[in-house]
């Protein structure tokens, strides 16, 4: 069964009315009848009496601030960051389309860190959306180019350009990979 809209209170359309008075309708065949009662309310002048006495306004002239980029939370391979759970949920399962993919086998730490940032500004630069990064398991302690590539993507300057990544599906590498989501171009 369907609930009637609340209706307001005389004080509560008084004060509409007041509020509108200046206002022009889009389309006046919608249009409400005032409520009795509004005089109430004191009579404030109306925009348009205000600017045939002063004259034409000045314009407004706005500083231009420099943009700061809004500070962003660490990545986190359990939880999205700055993302909403359905795309998080795709990402996580492997449903986004892949559009590049980076292997860093055999690379060392140096080398691997060069070509992850420089792959992510390219792609980014290309438009590409969902990268795959495949680090390998390692052979000790999980491996170094594994434990050390979210390290990477959550440091400057991937980080800016990173909305989120996840481990990826078993197809594509499982724990040995990583799905990097990234931001548009703007």
């Amino acid at each position: 069964m369907r609930r009637r809209p609340r209706q307001l209170s005389a004080e509560e359309e008084r004060l509409w009315n007041h509020a509108v008075r200046d206002t022009t309708p889009l389309h006046p065949q919608n249009r409400r009848p005032a409520a009795t009662g509004t005089a109430a309310l004191p009579a404030l002048p109306s925009a348009q009496a205000s600017a045939d006495r002063a004259g034409p306004a000045p314009p407004v002239v706005y500083p231009s601030l420099p943009r700061t980029p809004r500070q962003s939370q660490q990545l986190d391979l359990s939880r999205p960051v700055d993302m909403d759970r359905r795309n998080w949920q795709r990402l996580k399962r492997g449903q986004m389309g892949i559009d590049a993919r980076l292997d860093l086998h055999g690379l060392s730490q140096v080398e691997a860190h060069d070509r992850l940032s420089g792959f992510i500004i390219a792609q980014q630069a290309r438009g590409s959306r969902c990268l795959l990064v495949i680090t390998g398991m390692g052979e000790r302690n999980g491996g170094i180019l594994r434990n050390m590539t979210p390290r990477w993507l959550d440091t400057e300057p991937n980080r800016s350009r990173i909305l989120a990544y996840s481990t990826a599906h078993v197809r594509d590498g499982g724990p040995g990979a990583l799905y990097v989501l990234l931001k548009r171009r703007r």
